[in-house]
This record gives structure tokens, C-alpha cells and sequence, in this order.
């Protein structure tokens, strides 16, 4: 027997929130680590923040598709093709959100060398698997943050439409 809901659950919420709170947070580091010089006391200490925080997003992100699988959500508002449109986006968000893992995990393991979690553990490097791969990961990497900011900012301001325009409980349901 299945029962409508008109709210997600407290842990869809603390995930979703933490997930753009984090998603926003590693955008703004990687965007500030770029500048840094071989000589700044951060050129180490932001990429080991960015690379961990990053791991540890994966790993909510995987945690929170599963859990999407076993709770249910409140339905979709909106006309039809809103429906469509953000059911669609949701979906290119979690592709870009994993394929920005992969590069991530590729530009940083292309020499061979794992991935220190928070000096905790040591995610294994697989190598290089195709000739430049940190320089090629790195451009694929940084488009595919860019498009997630973009769709990201698309989200928001659909659900801030919902809730000034429309009027219904969209944003309300995450709030």
C-alpha cells in the first residue's frame, strides 16, 4: 500500500542542503586553487581539502541515490513540461555530479598516486590510462563544474519561481 507524502524527510533535506552547501563550497575552492603558486602555504593544504571533501560528496551522493530508492517522495508541481524538465534535470545533475568525480579522481591519481582522505586513508590511484590524462581530466573536469554550478543555479531559480510566482509548495517541501 503506498501513501502520498507532501514533505521529504528530514534526511532527504539534510542531504540535499549539505549536498549544495558543498557542491557551492568545492566550486568556490577549486575555483581559488587554480591561482595558487608552487611557493603559497596552500598549494598543498586546498587541493587535500577539495580532493577529501570531494571523496567524502561521493560518497553521500551514493548514499543518498540509495536512499531516494527506499524513500518516497512527495510528487512533482507543476505544468507538464516542469514535470518533465525537472525530472530531467535532477537526473543530468547526479551524471554530472559522478562524471566530476571521475575527473577529479583521474586528474589526481594520473601519476599513480592514491588520494589522502583527511590523512585517514589512502583511496588507491589506478594510474594513467591514456597519454595527458591529468591535462585532458582537467579540462573535462572544469567544464563539468561549470555546467553543474549553471544547472545548479537553473534548480534554485525554478524553485524560487515555484514559490513567488506560482505560489506552491515546492521550495517548501525542501525547507
Amino acid at each position: 500500500m503506498s501513501q502520498s507524502v507532501s514533505q521529504y524527510s528530514r534526511v532527504a533535506k539534510i542531504i540535499h542542503w549539505l549536498s549544495a552547501v558543498t557542491i557551492f563550497t568545492l566550486f568556490a575552492l577549486g575555483y581559488w586553487m587554480v591561482d595558487l603558486t608552487y611557493y603559497s602555504e596552500w598549494y598543498k593544504i586546498g587541493p587535500h581539502w577539495h580532493k577529501s571533501v570531494g571523496l567524502t560528496l561521493f560518497t553521500l551522493t551514493v548514499l543518498r541515490i540509495i536512499y531516494k530508492k527506499f524513500q518516497q517522495s512527495p510528487a512533482i508541481e507543476g505544468a507538464t513540461w516542469e514535470k518533465l524538465g525537472a525530472k530531467i534535470a535532477h537526473i543530468v545533475m547526479y551524471i554530472l555530479l559522478f562524471a566530476t568525480f571521475i575527473s577529479g579522481y583521474m586528474i589526481s591519481t594520473a601519476d599513480g598516486r592514491g588520494i589522502e582522505v583527511f590523512n585517514f586513508f589512502t583511496l588507491p590511484g589506478l594510474g594513467s590510462f591514456i597519454e595527458n590524462q591529468e591535462d585532458i581530466a582537467g579540462d573535462v573536469h572544469f567544464y563539468l563544474t561549470y555546467t553543474l554550478i549553471a544547472l545548479a543555479l537553473l534548480h534554485a531559480a525554478a524553485a524560487l519561481k515555484h514559490h513567488f510566482i506560482n505560489k506552491d509548495n515546492t521550495l517548501k517541501k525542501m525547507i
